[in-house]
């Protein structure tokens, strides 16, 4: 039996760049499915990683008794990508979804009632609280409606 998730297609896509002292190697990908769903996720490019391993460096050499060693602990999941140019992206969201690998990598994002369009698949899917998902789907489209 086929997952739902690999019959879900994207219907917009919005990045949303972070920009720390002057970097971009990271955004969140939302995804709105032609089914009304959304979901998000964390894109990175290789520098990304080599700067997180950076940070881990700096705190462990300032911290008495631990060894300096440079490490990247991602708590959550990220895409990695050689690029964040939208037509990457967009691509590999589609591959996401063709290799059925999509659900495991994006949290479903649910309404301000808790509730969603559809169920992705029979198995337990993670979703990002109501809370974040009003900020996310507020601030996001508000932006996008801006001139």
């Amino acid at each position: 039996m086929m997952n739902a998730a690999a019959l879900l297609i994207p219907k917009r896509i919005w990045l949303e760049k972070h920009t720390e002292a002057g970097t971009y190697d990271a955004c969140d990908v939302i995804v709105e499915m032609e089914n009304g769903t959304f979901f998000t996720a964390v894109f990175v490019i290789p520098s990304y990683l080599s700067r997180q391993m950076d940070l881990s460096y700096e705190v462990s050499k300032s911290l008495p008794d631990t060894p300096p060693v440079r490490y990247a602990a991602l708590e959550t999941p990220h895409v990695i990508v050689s690029d964040l140019n939208i037509e990457t992206i967009e691509d590999t969201v589609d591959n996401l979804l063709a290799l059925d690998t999509f659900a495991t990598l994006f949290t479903q994002v649910n309404d301000e009632d808790g509730e969603t369009a559809a169920p992705v698949s029979q198995t337990k899917v993670k979703r990002a609280t109501t809370e974040v998902a009003a900020v996310v789907l507020t601030e996001v489209l508000r932006v996008e409606g801006e001139p």
